[in-house]
């Protein structure tokens, strides 16, 4: 058997260094980067708009790590700004937000999900019938809206379905636990005049926030006349909305009759709103009217025992105070969101 050569020195391959250029800590300075205004999020592209008037398509840049992008956020953009068709730019900086609206999936989830950003206005939409209201929905909005500083406001539609004595008692009963504490409530219907709803909205960032099927996009079309958001119907066996709009969308509002502008931004209708990622101190806060009671509760009351000042209120004649006294306990429980 042939004796194996030993290797020649000119035979060994030497492995070169992964990498020939040095590490620095140096960043990219992205201090001239173009500032936008984010109006859509979209399958990883995001819309911008640039100046109130160019518009941009960007995606998300690798130096931003995890950090999202969502509706409502001010960027930073570098690359081809011009918004010609086909280009991309890239999203190198997000500003501080000043406020977010956030969710979790249900009270047991622990990942939360920012929707948007930057709001002056939560407007909660329901409606009167088709479906039906649900107070877990409004109160668990309230409570981050209070939490993050929106003022919160709820727009009731599709009134003209309250034929009934006793359905306009219900949901008058319904609103009464808010109105009660200061929160505006608009009424409208399919073909209304909305001119106090334009006057509720203009010069300010609103995000409308709902159940599928109470009507956000039907307000949104006769709002914004060129929205053309998609409508749907209830299904009249579960008494649900289908899902019409996929993604948040900021749109402008006119600035006509006197009236500022503004930004309205219609987000797709949710089936559930977790707020386990807000404290339980601060849910107790979003229930202003209950202070003096929750102040002479014992040490680590859960508010749902024995010795609990809340019970004072059980059985009360208000049917409001009722409503909102089984959410704030239903919630602190953690339910899962209706």
């Amino acid at each position: 058997m042939a004796k194996r050569a030993h290797p020649r020195e000119e035979d060994v391959r030497i492995r070169p260094a992964r990498s020939t250029r040095p590490r620095t800590k140096d960043r990219p300075d992205y201090s001239g980067a173009v500032q936008a205004y984010v109006i859509a999020v979209d399958r990883g592209r995001i819309t911008c708009l640039v100046n109130d008037e160019l518009v941009v398509t960007a995606m998300r840049a690798r130096e931003l790590g995890k950090k999202s992008v969502v509706v409502g956020d001010h960027v930073g953009l570098v690359g081809d700004t011009s918004g010609a068709e086909g280009t991309l730019a890239r999203i190198v900086t997000v500003n501080p937000r000043r406020n977010a609206l956030t969710r979790t999936v249900d009270d047991s989830a622990e990942l939360e999900r920012m929707i948007v950003s930057n709001v002056d206005q939560m407007a909660i939409v329901i409606a009167a019938a088709n479906p039906e209201p649900r107070e877990g929905l409004v109160d668990r909005a309230l409570v981050v809206a209070f939490d993050q500083g929106i003022a919160p406001v709820i727009i009731l539609t599709k009134t003209d379905l309250l034929e009934e004595k006793s359905a306009r008692e219900k949901i008058t009963a319904f609103l009464s636990g808010y109105r009660a504490i200061d929160i505006p409530v608009i009424e409208t219907k399919r073909g209304a005049d909305i001119s106090a709803i334009r006057d509720l909205l203009a010069g300010k960032v609103t995000v409308l926030l709902g159940h599928s099927g109470v009507g956000k996009s039907t307000l949104v079309n006769a709002l914004v006349e060129s929205a053309d958001r998609v409508t749907g119907i209830v299904n009249e066996v579960t008494g649900r909305g289908r899902h019409t709009s996929s993604s948040a969308v900021a749109l402008a509002l006119d600035s006509a009759d006197g009236r500022a502008g503004g930004w309205i931004i219609d987000t797709p209708g949710v089936r559930s709103f977790g707020v386990s990622h807000v404290d339980a101190n601060r849910v107790l806060g979003a229930f202003s009217e209950f202070r003096e009671y929750l102040d002479r509760c014992p040490k680590n009351c859960s508010h749902d025992e024995a010795g609990c000042a809340l019970n004072e209120l059980d059985g009360t004649s208000d049917r409001g105070t009722e409503i909102r006294l089984d959410s704030l306990r239903r919630i602190l429980k953690g339910s899962k969101s209706d």
